[in-house]
């Protein structure tokens, strides 16, 4: 009876494997420590209610490296979890109606089963959401340790603040100023807030990027490097004028400045301050100034930094003036909005010859511009001199280069103990509070009698109230009639829970810490685990994490280490940044109306063509333009794969006599052989440009279609199911279990023999241009090959003089005529 033809249908194929997997387990890793592991993790997402395109490239190229390594013979932990706290979950409690924990829970079952329709060979018993009361228990726990070892405090902070709502927001809520809900415009605010001291990790973290230079992606490391930002420089006191110290009713005797460019402290032509720095307060306060002149600064204090650094340049003249300590000279103090209060004590000097920003400010205000660095090719007229070059009208530095200036001008303040040498990065301590209640409760009491305390280890975790009722309209902690009041673990008194909850970058600072244990009810993770699974041996996720997340999760993972939980110093030995999902030149999204439906793709072809697409149409660091027509020659490669496998005869790898082969027979051997190379290069050097492979095997499927031997398609299969199965694993194993009973997904020897050629085409180039090519033997000697190549191109070499000949072994041959 003749066989049935092999028949794609990819949906009752997916659920079958899908089900498969799932009943088996099939991708929990070993509890076996002595096996060679490979920690593969994909950012984890935010339960949104529907994953996009983006969650399917993330979790498809961490899958095929997941499932590569499994084949490999490795232990592979490939978890997932949920980033489940965080505003979008109030917004939609205040749009829809829904309380932020029904609308998250139902969301991440929703995307629970989306993902489990892709094949994402993740581990199951792993998976946590860090809303789960577990995962805020321990979270608070660290919180505690931190503050009783100094890593976090408590201080002021300025919050953006919305008087008709009630409520502070967060930078992403306030739009040209303006409240996103009501459109009324935000005033800062000082509140308490607690802060990280990440500052303490500032060298380490800077340091420890040369550990990261092989397996990260430049461009990350020279981010992260920019925003630590350390430099070395002089800090000093200017000292106020007499007149200016009597002003300031004697409140103040002067102000610290840093500067990188002490060898430009003779240009000093005005010096600024940030618009909250306490002289700028003082005398708005005691009306120093004209009413102009204070509603000008109050506008500036009012505006969010990070909307200043992006602002014209603006400052007013604060009438008080501070004294030049190498020339003795009045210099004017002004307030700028381009001074931040956070760096460098909230004040600068500022040279206009030397620094372009200062020459911008100085141009527009009429202010001075002093050339103390002089180098052919400066222009003061067109702009700033930032480069090298001597010291001119320095007193006695003149004639110096300004690099051998520096270092004697700093010298020269610590002799005279006014100034000393000094680091100072951009980096900042780290503000986790947020006056927001779909977050983690930040875990301290304030106590009328002990002050500000830690709750007791023993009561956490404290959990959010469910009785609450989003309005948008201030923080539901704070007005609950009974969750803020509680016991002081202290003194046993009446007392009062804080009510702010964390930055959700804490949540996402130690996840990859937890997936080593799973899910354990009395510890975060176990020592153990952690020393055998970490660190993290390729993290996939988008560019747009480069700073702050990857910045907060190195910090972390160094913070642990010295609270005594673990050995680790960097959580992620390995990083792909994977490019966009672009549909018509842009970025989908909902608002332009360019977005394609992942489910509706799966529905209509299958997980697995999704996945091939995906993986095909760009290599994963690069932007990738979705297009429906690739996506349907996916969808025919494989079923093309499916009508092919009938030519299988064999039910494991068949012995092959190579040499007995036909031309063709030989060729498709060699082009499956150099597919499987071409995937074990993309794992080994971690560039994962699974395109070439898939390319690659393409190309062996067409030569193998090229010839008739049941034998060369038997092994040809075997590979190639081994080469595709990172790739589109359900039909995959379905083929396989059906050909070779499953017994190809393992390391699979190539053999050598196919990659020696029985003839190589060489190109002949007549004066560099390509006329013909030969075919010839690869132990053809040089005379005979420069024969038969003058022989194929007589007629080019017609009535001319031949004056050189070139063979490039294995290339061509190059005649060179006149």
């Amino acid at each position: 009876m003749q066989q049935e033809p092999s028949k794609y249908e990819p949906l009752k194929i997916e659920k079958k494997w899908q089900t498969r997997w799932e009943e088996a387990r099939a991708f929990e890793p070993s509890d076996d420590k002595s096996l060679p592991k490979k920690y593969i993790l994909s950012m984890f997402p935010y339960p949104s209610g529907r994953i996009h395109m983006g969650h399917v490239r993330n979790y498809t190229i961490s899958d095929a490296i997941a499932r590569h390594y499994r084949q490999m013979g490795y232990n592979v932990l490939h978890p997932m979890g949920w980033d489940s706290f965080g505003m979008p979950a109030e917004n939609a409690a205040i749009k829809h109606g829904l309380h932020p924990k029904k609308w998250t829970y139902e969301n991440i079952d929703y995307m629970r089963q989306e993902l489990a329709s892709l094949g994402l060979s993740f581990s199951r018993k792993r998976e946590f959401a860090t809303s789960d009361p577990l995962y805020t228990k321990f979270e608070q726990e660290f919180i505690i340790r931190m503050f009783e070892e100094g890593l976090l405090y408590e201080k002021k902070q300025r919050v953006n603040w919305c008087e008709t709502c009630h409520t502070v927001l967060a930078n992403e809520q306030v739009i040209d100023g303006r409240c996103w809900r009501c459109d009324n415009e935000i005033a800062l605010r000082e509140m308490p807030g607690y802060y990280i001291r990440i500052t303490a990790y500032a060298q380490e973290l800077l340091d420890d990027l040369k550990k990261l230079e092989d397996g990260w992606p430049k461009q990350v490391v020279t981010m992260q490097e920019n925003w630590i930002g350390r430099s070395e420089g002089l800090s000093f006191r200017l000292m106020l004028a007499q007149q200016s110290q009597a002003k300031l009713g004697n409140s103040f005797q002067g102000f610290e400045v840093f500067t990188t460019r002490p060898d430009t402290i003779y240009g000093v032509s005005y010096t600024a301050l940030a618009p909250e720095h306490p002289i700028v307060n003082y005398l708005i306060e005691h009306g120093c100034l004209d009413e102009a002149k204070i509603a000008q600064i109050k506008a500036m204090q009012n505006m969010p930094e990070r909307e200043r650094a992006t602002a014209e340049k603006e400052g007013v003249d604060l009438e008080i003036s501070v004294i030049n300590p190498l020339t003795s000279e009045e210099i004017p103090v002004w307030v700028a909005n381009f001074v931040l209060s956070g760096y460098g004590g909230g004040a600068v000097m500022a040279v206009p010859a030397h620094d372009q920003r200062d020459w911008e400010f100085a141009t527009k205000y009429g202010l001075p511009i002093r050339e103390v660095v002089h180098a052919p090719g400066s222009d003061l007229e067109k702009g700033a001199w930032s480069g090298d070059g001597v010291l001119v009208a320095s007193g006695h530095y003149t004639g110096m280069s300004n690099r051998e200036a520096k270092d004697a001008i700093i010298d020269h303040f610590e002799v005279l103990a006014i100034g000393r040498r000094e680091i100072n990065y951009k980096l900042r301590d780290w503000g986790i509070s947020r006056q927001r209640y779909w977050g983690a409760p930040i875990p301290f009491i304030h106590c009328p009698a002990c002050g500000l305390v830690p709750e007791a280890i023993e009561n956490l975790p404290i959990t959010l109230p469910d009785d609450v009722e989003i309005t948008g309209e201030g923080n539901p902690l704070e007005s609950h009639p009974t969750w803020k009041k509680t016991a002081c673990p202290r003194c046993g008194g009446d007392a009062t829970r804080e009510t702010d909850t964390m930055d959700t970058f804490v949540q996402s600072s130690w996840y990859f810490l937890r997936y080593c244990t799973p899910n354990d009810p009395e510890r975060p993770f176990k020592r153990e685990d952690v020393d055998y699974w970490m660190s993290v041996d390729q993290y996939v996720g988008g560019i747009e994490h480069a700073i702050l997340h990857l910045l907060y999760a190195r910090f972390f993972t160094k913070a642990l280490r010295d609270l005594g939980y673990i050995n680790v110093d960097e959580p992620f030995s390995n990083l792909l940044t994977q490019g966009m999902v672009l549909k018509e030149g842009a970025k989908m999204s909902k608002s332009k109306g360019n977005t394609v439906d992942p489910d509706a793709i799966i529905a209509s072809y299958g997980a697995d063509t999704a996945r091939l697409f995906i993986l095909f149409a760009a290599p994963p660091q690069k932007e990738l333009e979705w297009n429906d027509s690739a996506v349907e020659g996916a969808f025919k490669f494989i079923r093309r794969l499916v009508d092919r496998s009938d030519n299988v005869t064999e039910k494991s790898l068949p012995g092959i006599d190579h040499a007995a082969l036909s031309k063709e027979e030989k060729t498709a051997r060699r082009k499956v052989y150099e597919a499987l190379r071409k995937s074990a290069e993309i794992y080994e050097n971690r560039s994962f440009a699974f395109n070439t492979v898939i390319a690659a095997a393409m190309e062996a499927l067409n030569a193998l279609n090229a010839q008739k031997n049941t034998l060369v398609w038997s092994e040809g299969y075997f590979v190639l199911l081994n080469i595709l199965e990172p790739v589109i694993p359900h039909i995959c194993w379905e083929l396989s279990e059906k050909l070779f009973e499953l017994g190809n997904f393992t390391a699979i020897t190539i053999p050598q023999e196919v990659f020696e050629a029985e003839s190589i085409r060489l190109a002949v180039t007549v004066n560099g241009k390509k006329r013909d090519e030969i075919e010839v033997s690869p132990d053809l000697g040089k005379e005979e090959i420069l024969s038969m190549a003058k022989t194929k191109c007589a007629k080019w070499l017609e009535d001319k003089t031949l004056v050189k000949e070139i063979y490039v072994p294995g290339k061509l041959v190059n005649l060179v005529v006149k």
